[in-house]
């Protein structure tokens, strides 16, 4: 049994759903996983339950009927991973763009005591980004800034989306008051983990661009994310 539940939301990933799955499971550190599918029509969730009968007891699927939305699907994650008690809990992508190597990084900033949330960070020290086309690295330190002017966060890379909880932190926050589905949810979770005075940690990665499939960025993922940080302001505990 692991005590970390790492947890991926798919849509399309047919190109790299297998790999990432073998990676994850090739790793020092024992991890159990957790695939939500959002009905991809390219055979995602069949790959994965074929390859539940490898990974007996350690990997698993929550089957969605449509595309709900990033959020939405964490939320789900989070709230499997509380009923099943794991202690640490991970989100990542599952286009590479975050290093499967890296989360063993994250758990043990959170299991060593630095942090109740460890963030995957391109914006401290030693992190970066690695084949990243410059109008999105543009973006997204522009997002960043916006952030800590309007939040006053304090983490350098708030809408990183590979992040180690604490069980406590997700058993404190309300799930069911997130109200952001995009880039946004990963801003607001941060700040509600904060405002209950939980510490959050950066640790450094190398963000790198997805060589399979294609980007699930769009323009509505943007407009809340901009606006969101605003909402998000009016509000003082949670």
């Amino acid at each position: 049994m692991s005590d970390t539940l790492v947890i991926i939301p798919t849509y399309n990933e047919i190109e790299n759903i297998e790999k990432m799955i073998h990676t994850v499971f090739g790793l020092q550190k024992a991890f159990h996983l957790l695939i939500v599918d959002d009905n991809s029509p390219d055979g995602t969730a069949k790959k994965v339950k074929e390859l539940q009968s490898k990974y007996a007891d350690q990997l698993y699927i929550l089957e969605r009927k449509g595309k709900l939305g990033l959020g939405t699907a964490y939320i789900a994650g989070f709230k499997y991973a509380l009923e099943k008690d794991y202690s640490y809990i991970i989100e990542m992508d599952c286009d590479f763009s975050h290093n499967p190597k890296d989360l063993v990084k994250l758990y043990t900033a959170c299991k060593g005591g630095k942090g109740d949330v460890a963030v995957g960070s391109r914006y401290v020290q030693d992190g970066g980004f690695d084949d990243w086309p410059f109008e999105r690295v543009l973006m997204s330190k522009f997002a960043s800034y916006y952030v800590q002017a309007i939040l006053r966060l304090g983490v350098k890379d708030s809408t990183a989306g590979f992040v180690c909880y604490k069980k406590e932190v997700l058993q404190k926050i309300n799930l069911d008051n997130i109200k952001f589905v995009g880039y946004a949810f990963q801003i607001e979770m941060k700040f509600k983990a904060k405002n209950h005075g939980f510490r959050i940690v950066e640790v450094p990665i190398i963000f790198t661009d997805r060589t399979e499939g294609t980007s699930k960025m769009s323009g509505g993922i943007i407009k809340e994310a901009m606006f969101g940080v605003f909402a998000l302001r009016k509000y003082k505990k949670y």
